[in-house]
């Protein structure tokens, strides 16, 4: 205490008195708790009450005093040190490691580092202990902007300024810059309303599904997405695809099963396979299900012409023949002009509602006559099967090196052979290579012709019913068997009978 008093007469008079004031003070305190404080704590007094660059360092080094440093991490003591720069040098150092991967960034430790200075008398503090605690602690992160989905961080950019770009980015992919500038002038506005000209599509607004706010945040540093990527992880969910390696045994329907997929996504994601594609042993298939974290929605609305379809109307008509039509009126398409107001979500529409309709021409009706007069000697124009069952042994087209003019039909329940339709018979008898022959002209612009027939029911000038008997299948002429020979004309041409038939 000596040592003290002496140091302390040689202070000058005024803070002589503010010291022996604050001693004083230290004295009263230590009678009212009955505790001697000692040294340490008259230390304190005099140093909370002396600041003078007068003083010298070597008086201080003659009570032994020093200031320590504890170090906080996030609120947990880590430990001490006798010199604050060494906390700095490694803070620098951290940062300087992984500043060469990241120029672009703003490196900073991730953690809250704080220093609490006191004065003692002894200090016993281990700098290389309470370092190597630190270094164990600390982070490099990098100072970005979080863009925040319903509250949770979904990706992380540089800046303010790259944000508001990321956001823009979103809302171009669905529609031209001039197109989202017109939108947010009309708000800046706040325009009325003005009705879009025909032919024209008007934007009402633009906006996010989700709402997507920016917060100030410390990030690690290879999470910071180039606005690029930022876009792209909120179009899809993701930025990274989940690849599956094919193993011994497996198929595209058990790794579908095992990733929660259908065949048709499986294959959806993988379009260079197919339902049959032989799956080889070390192959990578594609398992991501991408699902946008949040939706571009345009509203918009458009004025456009359009055609209003006619309708046809058939009218039957006694006076016409059965199986004759005619158009008594052609149909016209009228015009209407529309007002839609349409929502798209991503580009795909998933509303569409007409808010007004102006009729500008009606449509006039295709009005159709349709014959319904018939006759014993006039023909349908639907031929009815000419046997009685049986089966086609022989299709019309090359046979033999030559063209085969109908088809054969051979095997029936029973040899009658029936007429196709209603008609006259123009020719019956015999007629070379045909052998028996019966032709009927329907006098409709049909003819249908019958041969190798055993024996002839009918005769020329007699008018048949569809479906009457006409004579007995047989193998007259140059014939193989018992079979009917089939023929159809269409005005004078021949014709392939299975286009006619219903069979």
């Amino acid at each position: 205490m000596k040592n003290f008093n002496n140091w302390l007469g040689r202070l000058p008079g005024t803070i002589q008195k503010m010291t022996t004031k604050s001693i004083r003070s230290v004295k009263q305190l230590t009678n009212k708790y009955k505790r001697t404080i000692g040294t340490s704590l008259c230390a304190v007094a005099l140093l909370t009450s002396v600041h003078n660059d007068s003083v010298k360092a070597d008086d201080y080094s003659e009570l032994n005093i020093q200031t320590i440093y504890h170090v906080y991490v996030d609120g947990q003591r880590v430990g001490a040190v006798d010199d604050e720069q060494f906390v700095e040098r490694l803070i620098n150092n951290k940062i300087n490691e992984s500043s060469d991967d990241y120029i672009d960034l703003n490196l900073v430790v991730g953690e809250g580092v704080n220093l609490i200075p006191e004065v003692v008398f002894s200090s016993r503090v281990n700098n290389n202990v309470t370092i190597e605690e630190l270094d164990q602690k600390l982070t490099v992160k990098a100072e970005a902007i979080a863009l925040k989905v319903d509250g949770q961080e979904i990706s992380y950019v540089r800046t303010e300024t790259d944000f508001e770009e990321v956001i823009e980015n979103l809302k171009l992919q669905y529609v031209t810059d001039e197109e989202l500038s017109a939108v947010r002038k009309a708000k800046e506005a706040n325009e009325i309303f003005v009705e879009p000209a025909v032919g024209e599509k008007i934007i009402l607004d633009v906006r996010l599904s989700k709402d997507v706010n920016m917060a100030k945040v410390s990030a690690k540093p290879e999470k910071v997405l180039s606005v690029e990527d930022a876009v792209k992880q909120l179009n899809l969910g993701t930025l990274e695809d989940d690849i599956y390696v094919v193993e011994p045994g497996d198929v595209l329907g058990s790794i579908a099963v095992e990733h929660d997929l259908s065949l048709q996504e499986i294959l959806a994601l993988n379009p260079s396979i197919t339902e049959d594609s032989l799956l080889q042993i070390g192959d990578e298939l594609n398992v991501t299900v991408y699902e946008p974290v949040v939706k571009v929605i345009v509203e918009e609305t458009s004025k456009v012409k359009e055609e209003i379809p006619y309708q046809t109307k058939t009218e039957d008509d006694a006076n016409m023949w059965r199986g004759d039509t005619k158009v008594q009126q052609s149909g016209q398409k009228g015009e209407r002009v529309v007002s839609y107001s349409i929502t798209r979500e991503n580009g795909r529409t998933v509303q569409r509602q007409i808010i007004n309709e102006n009729v500008t021409k009606e449509p006039v009706d295709r009005v159709v006559k349709r014959g319904t007069k018939v006759s014993a000697s006039r023909g349908t124009g639907q031929l009815a099967w000419p046997a009685v069952g049986g089966y086609i042994s022989s299709y019309k087209g090359m046979r033999w090196g030559r063209l085969h003019r109908g088809i054969d039909i051979a095997r029936p329940t029973n040899r009658n052979i029936l007429a196709a339709d209603n008609g006259t018979v123009s020719f019956a008898g015999w007629n070379g290579g045909y052998g028996n022959m019966v032709r009927i002209n329907h006098n409709n612009g049909m003819s249908t012709l019958y041969a190798h027939l055993a024996s002839i029911d009918v005769s020329v000038g007699q008018t048949v019913g569809k479906g009457q008997k006409i004579g007995v299948m047989g193998s007259t002429g140059n014939s193989t068997g018992v079979h009917l020979h089939f023929e159809v004309y269409q005005n004078g041409q021949l014709r392939d009978p299975m286009d006619y038939l219903r069979r």
